[in-house]
């Protein structure tokens, strides 16, 4: 259970730092890393490709000191759900808390 719980803060943690700059894989890894979580590429990447199947995020292939890179920027949906979302969030550590 705790899974499908984390995977849901992973999905608004990805469109938060999308809505702030561009973001790429190993780096929003890094990210989630940071705050203690333990991900994986196979965990990241198919997130991040469900994010923009959905229609919440878009990819750009940049080549940066000659490597392929896909950066991701939020859209207006992906906005809109997360703005949805820290609503939900707001409700419910005021609630739990």
């Amino acid at each position: 259970m705790f899974r499908d719980f984390f995977l849901g803060f992973i999905k608004i943690h990805i469109l938060h730092h999308a809505s702030k700059e561009p973001i790429f894989g190993t780096g929003i890894m890094e990210e989630i890393r940071s705050h203690g979580y333990k991900v994986s590429p196979g965990l990241i990447y198919p997130t991040l490709s469900n994010l923009e199947r959905r229609g919440l995020i878009l990819s750009e292939k940049r080549v940066i000191n000659g490597k392929a890179r896909k950066y991701y920027t939020i859209t207006d949906q992906g906005r809109g759900v997360l703005a949805e979302a820290k609503e939900k969030i707001r409700e419910l550590v005021e609630e739990v808390m």
